[in-house]
């Protein structure tokens, strides 16, 4: 669930922040525009409010995750990645040709939605999977893996930035 289906000054009031234009900036970036990175966020909200430094989007960014308004992933060999679906422990599909990133709801249950074999006594409230393969687009109707094209850095600028 999008934590934007409230308006985002309550929603930031609710968790205890300061109301700044950098913060509603940001939120409605990353609402805009799921699984984006910060340098994404940075240049949108840049051309939103007309100037904003990249620092105050990290920190705005840090701030929005720490309080649970936004989720950070990072898969392996890429930037993080900024959400505002926080409300259940869904998971990731990435396209290895253009780097699209889908949700994907937990196979089954409830979070953590998966059982570690050997909890090793921990108290586990989360489980994080990344599926990786390709999508439709990059197979091209073949079955396989289409070569690196335009289209994948279409693709890519399309879902990041």
């Amino acid at each position: 669930m999008s934590a934007m289906r409230d308006d985002p000054s309550d929603l930031l009031h609710q968790h205890g922040l300061q109301v700044t234009p950098q913060r509603l900036a940001v939120l409605r970036v990353v609402a805009a525009s799921p699984h984006v990175t910060a340098d994404a966020v940075s240049e949108r909200a840049r051309a939103e409010l007309g100037a904003i430094s990249r620092q105050a989007v990290y920190n705005a960014l840090a701030v929005l995750v720490e309080k649970g308004l936004l989720r950070r992933i990072q898969p392996s060999g890429s930037s993080a990645l900024y959400e505002d679906r926080v409300d259940d422990n869904h998971h990731h599909l990435i396209c290895r040709g253009c780097g699209q990133v889908e949700d994907v709801d937990c196979a089954v249950g409830e979070t953590p939605c998966l059982t570690a074999a050997d909890g090793l006594g921990y108290e586990i409230d989360e489980a994080e999977v990344i599926y990786w393969g390709h999508c439709p687009a990059c197979l091209g109707g073949s079955g396989s893996p289409a070569p690196a094209s335009e289209h994948a850095h279409d693709h890519r600028k399309k879902h990041d930035g």
